[in-house]
């Protein structure tokens, strides 16, 4: 059957197993120390344009997200997110399992809008009362966002700037990243990333890797004892070459931006073939997600031969589905998808 379910369906890029089997037999130092990872820790500051950066890798999204937060945070805190943030609607409340919680602002395609969150800063500190409320000590964005959307430069600059001026970090979920820079539609590069934002991180497990991401502290800022930290929730690998030597095959040769531009050029085949079609989408995603109504009918005809993600009711005829395209993604499945349609 086809699938379009989501970008981590398949394994691993072809290189990144090679590189795995060929240095299978080395014997290297545990959790993180050897010197893969940090050859991909120089890379990844390279690509960032961040020499100073402090990167370290981890095993998994949700990982990441609660084990950031929480060590950035005060006890006293919690973490601003658009409704539809990941980190609210899909992580089966990790953060709160930390202590933290999450505090929503309106989702406007996924993302949040600054004069929005500047309300909410001046609200909170205004009232005679915030010593008794959780204090706002956090920004949280996705890039692209749970419905395949970007931020601009204006508009991380725009957040940025209250962030800086309320003197709270901004973290940027950049799990599918690699989509997010390379999309046809987008003024936002990498080095812009690290410049803007304090915490970042380089998703690989939705491009390309069999798993694990890349956490950038961009301003020196990384809590101390930041390996005790990732370990003690449990997202320390013991075998840690295995995310450094997938990750310093990614940032090689460009590696990680050559298939991340592939599952954008299939998502445009995707795109105009739904469109030529006929059908009608949700949204205008620039990304490797798309959001296609689908009449109910054709629906339950269509999930017979290809497997594709529900996302929600349009109306009472018609249900919003998501199919990602992600670096495996051919030419080939998607003109067996179009034969169905």
């Amino acid at each position: 059957m086809l699938s379009f379910t989501c970008d981590y369906t398949q394994g691993a890029h072809p290189k990144i197993l090679e590189r795995l089997l060929e240095t299978n037999m080395e014997k290297l130092p545990g959790y993180g120390n050897d010197h893969y990872c940090e050859s991909a820790k120089e890379k990844i500051k390279k690509a960032c344009g961040c020499p100073d950066a402090e990167v370290w890798f981890l095993t998994g999204g949700t990982q990441t997200n609660a084990t950031v937060i929480d060590s950035v945070l005060q006890k006293y805190e919690g973490v601003i997110s658009a409704q539809t943030g990941h980190i609210n609607a899909h992580e089966s409340g990790a953060v709160e399992f930390t202590g933290h919680k999450v505090l929503t602002l309106p989702g406007h395609e996924g993302r949040i809008r600054a004069e929005e969150l500047e309300t909410f800063l001046k609200t909170f500190w205004a009232d005679g009362s915030h010593e008794h409320m959780v204090f706002p000590g956090m920004v949280y964005l996705s890039h692209p966002t749970e419905y395949g959307t970007l931020y601009t430069k204006a508009e991380l600059e725009a957040i940025s700037a209250i962030c800086r001026n309320y003197e709270i970090p901004l973290y940027l979920d950049g799990a599918r990243l690699g989509y997010g820079l390379m999309s046809y539609d987008t003024d936002v590069t990498l080095p812009m990333i690290a410049h803007l934002c304090d915490i970042f991180y380089i998703g690989g497990t939705k491009v390309g890797a069999l798993c694990g991401e890349a956490v950038v502290f961009t301003k020196k800022n990384a809590p101390r004892h930041f390996l005790t930290l990732i370990k003690q929730h449990g997202a320390l690998l013991a075998k840690g070459r295995l995310t450094g030597i997938q990750f310093d095959t990614l940032f090689t040769d460009d590696l990680y931006f050559q298939i991340s531009r592939h599952a954008i050029e299939m998502a445009e085949l995707l795109k105009k073939g739904f469109a030529e079609r006929g059908y009608s989408f949700f949204l205008n995603s620039p990304t490797n997600q798309q959001f296609i109504i689908l009449e109910n009918g054709k629906l339950e005809d269509l999930q017979k031969k290809v497997a594709f993600e529900i996302w929600e009711p349009f109306d009472k005829e018609h249900t919003v589905v998501r199919f990602a395209t992600s670096w495996g993604t051919t030419k080939e499945e998607i003109e067996e998808l179009f034969s169905f349609l």
